[in-house]
């Protein structure tokens, strides 16, 4: 710090002069002595005002200027602390979102673990879910199996004890010719396994000639191509300079050879691969039709089934896809591709029926445990051949040779199905309905019999047995086993109201002695017997000398489907030999019709090219219920078709198409 005591005391010492010379002033008197002192007092005095006044302009400015040093360095403290305050706001800052990055990452990791832990558990419940489903499915086949078991048994056990009373009852010429016949049926029987064996050790026989054949051939081939070989081979030194010769041009070729080599086999391995996954998706898609087949056939809720038709048109259209990149033949794929598609257009058709408010039928169920059964055998034959694949075959099987094709090519003939034929249509419907039957008093078995003797009055029936009952869900009957004076079986059903529901005998028919016309005109006579008039022949076909006569009933010109019969005639000796009441004794009674369309209109409705040439009313079942529609037999260029369409919409509800086969006309 500076000092300023010097200049201090000064200023005093000036302030004691300024008062005395105040005073003289003010007395007015000075000496000589003080003049000659003023005047060096002034001289002093104005040295030193000058001094002071020097003094002070420094002292003023040393103190600006360290003012201002001061301020320059307050400014910088300042901007110090500023600095060290942002500084240690930033760290702060940093720290905390140092902090705030540490605790998401750790909720991260927390979530992560929260969401793998839901996984795993998630696919635990899927896996006991599933194997929970497996062993109910298990459960479920062996109780079919076991049920399976107990009616095979049920029904030996009812053939063994028909056959005890029969033979309880049979005379000895019965007896004889009873046993002539059997002992003529095993003769056959052991002629036919001695023929089929003889047969297979003779096709064996022919294959082993065969393959010694091609053996002792390709030896032949060998032998002369060495034997060519050696006979234009050169001498030592021609060998010599054509090694020599062709030494240099190996060896240039040898490297080009050997990397197109390489890369020919790497894409060999990679084609290899390709197809070798194909056909494991293609066992893959297989095996989830399989269950999802296998749960459509047990399901009961619309909301499952629509799941499970959906995840089946899916897996149909995979398999689709699979199947077009496996190098099968063409007979092959198209076999298999006309499987998978049918079951996928199957699917469709009752997802919409699903979708609209429907339910599945007892037949359509039928129908998906069919598909299930083909679906499950194709299933296991590929996984067994994808077990039993070596590398040998599989190359084959890629250039469309050896083993695997042709086992291929018996999958594909597996999948095969019949086209479902039928003598009438809407044959086997069942109830529609209300069930008539139930409205009707039942009688005991021995009135049922007495009504049997009645109907075959003119059967010249020997003897009656009672074999039992049949009871199902819409339908009840007492059996019986009749036999003619000729020995001749007939199987018959009373229902328990008392009316002949069916029969049936193995008749021989060879000879056609009458024609359609005769035989429709015998079965109205039979059927007029037994109490059912008013009916109407909507289908006649004959074939291996049996006249196949369909009947319903018509009421106000309308055909009613429902109340359907088929009556059998032999055409060699004009009688019949069986008839099928069921459904016009299940839904026969009075009804009342209006149709919203006319026929005019329906004949419109028909799709192009098809031409009606005969169109009635009538009344058909349609999933458990009864439905007025326009039939139209319409011809299709040289082909026949059964059009049906609704009466109050126009809709196509049903359409057959009229067959020709070995035993006559049938319907698709």
């Amino acid at each position: 710090m500076k000092k300023t005591i010097g200049t201090n005391v000064s200023s005093g010492a000036e302030k004691v002069e300024r008062v005395e010379e105040t005073k003289e002033t003010a007395t007015g008197k000075a000496s000589p002595k003080s003049t000659k002192s003023t005047k060096n007092t002034k001289d002093t005095k104005s040295t030193r005002q000058k001094s002071a006044k020097r003094e002070t302009a420094s002292s003023k400015k040393r103190t600006a200027r360290a003012k201002k040093q001061e301020e320059a360095a307050a400014d910088r403290r300042v901007e110090a602390a500023k600095l060290r305050m942002q500084k240690k706001q930033e760290k702060a800052e940093k720290a905390a979102a140092q902090k705030s990055a540490k605790r998401e990452r750790k909720a991260e990791l927390k979530a992560k673990k929260s969401e793998k832990r839901q996984a795993v558990a998630q696919r635990k419940r899927a896996r006991q879910e599933a194997e929970a489903r497996r062993k109910q499915e298990r459960l479920e086949k062996r109780k079919e199996k076991r049920a399976e078991r107990k009616e095979k048994r049920i029904e030996k056990h009812a053939e063994r004890i028909a056959r005890k009373e029969m033979l309880r009852h049979e005379s000895k010429a019965e007896k004889r010719q009873r046993l002539a016949r059997e002992k003529k049926e095993k003769r056959a029987a052991h002629a036919r396994r001695t023929e089929a064996k003889e047969r297979a050790r003779e096709e064996a026989r022919e294959k082993r000639e065969r393959a010694h054949s091609r053996r002792a051939e390709a030896k032949k081939r060998r032998r002369e191509a060495r034997s060519e070989r050696r006979r234009h081979a050169p001498g030592f030194g021609g060998w010599l300079a054509a090694v020599i010769s062709l030494g240099t041009a190996c060896l240039v070729l040898a490297t080009v050879v050997t990397a197109g080599a390489l890369r020919m086999n790497d894409m060999q391995v990679a084609s290899e691969n390709g197809y070798r996954s194909t056909l494991f998706e293609m066992v893959s898609v297989s095996e989830e039709l399989d269950d999802n087949l296998g749960k459509l056939r047990i399901s009961a809720g619309a909301d499952e089934q629509r799941q499970l038709l959906t995840d089946i048109l899916v897996g149909t259209s995979l398999m689709e896809s699979t199947l077009e990149k496996i190098p099968v033949d063409a007979q092959t794929g198209i076999e298999i591709s006309a499987f998978v598609n049918r079951t996928g257009a199957y699917a469709r058709m009752l997802l919409s029926r699903i979708s609209a408010g429907g339910t599945l039928t007892a037949k359509e169920k039928e129908t998906v445990t069919e598909l299930y059964a083909i679906n499950g055998k194709l299933c296991g034959e590929l996984n067994e051949l994808i077990s039993t694949m070596t590398a040998k075959d599989f190359t084959e099987f890629l250039t469309g040779k050896g083993a695997m094709q042709e086992r291929f090519g018996e999958i594909a003939g597996g999948t095969k199905k019949q086209p479902e034929e039928t003598d009438s249509p809407f044959l086997g419907e069942g109830n529609v309905g209300k069930n008539r039957l139930e409205e009707k008093a039942e009688i005991s078995s021995s009135e049922a019999e007495e009504r049997a003797r009645q109907y075959f009055a003119s059967y010249h029936i020997r003897d009656v047995r009672y074999t039992g009952e049949t009871v199902a869900e819409d339908f009840s009957c007492y059996n019986f086993l009749l036999t003619d004076e000729g020995g001749l079986e007939i199987y018959a059903q009373i229902a328990k109201s008392g009316e002949l529901a069916f029969f049936d005998t193995y008749e021989e028919c060879n000879t056609k002695n009458f024609d359609l016309a005769s035989c429709d005109a015998i079965a109205r006579e039979y059927l007029k017997g037994i109490g059912i008039e008013g009916v109407e022949a909507v289908w006649l076909s004959d074939g291996g000398m049996v006249a196949n006569l369909t009947y319903t009933t018509v009421q106000e010109g309308v055909r009613i489907y429902p109340e359907i019969l088929l009556v059998r005639v032999c055409e060699e000796k004009g009688r019949v030999v069986g008839m099928d009441a069921r459904g016009y004794l299940l839904n026969h009674t009075e009804r009342s019709f209006s149709a919203s369309i006319s026929e005019e209109e329906a004949r419109r409705l028909l799709s192009e090219g098809l031409e009606p040439y005969a169109v009635h009313l009538a009344v058909i079942p349609v999933n458990g219920e009864e439905r007025l529609a326009y039939e139209l037999a319409c011809n299709y260029g040289e082909e026949e078709f059964i059009v049906y369409l609704d009466a109050h919409t126009g809709a196509e509800v049903r359409i057959f198409r009229v067959k020709i086969g070995a035993r006559g006309s049938y319907l698709r």
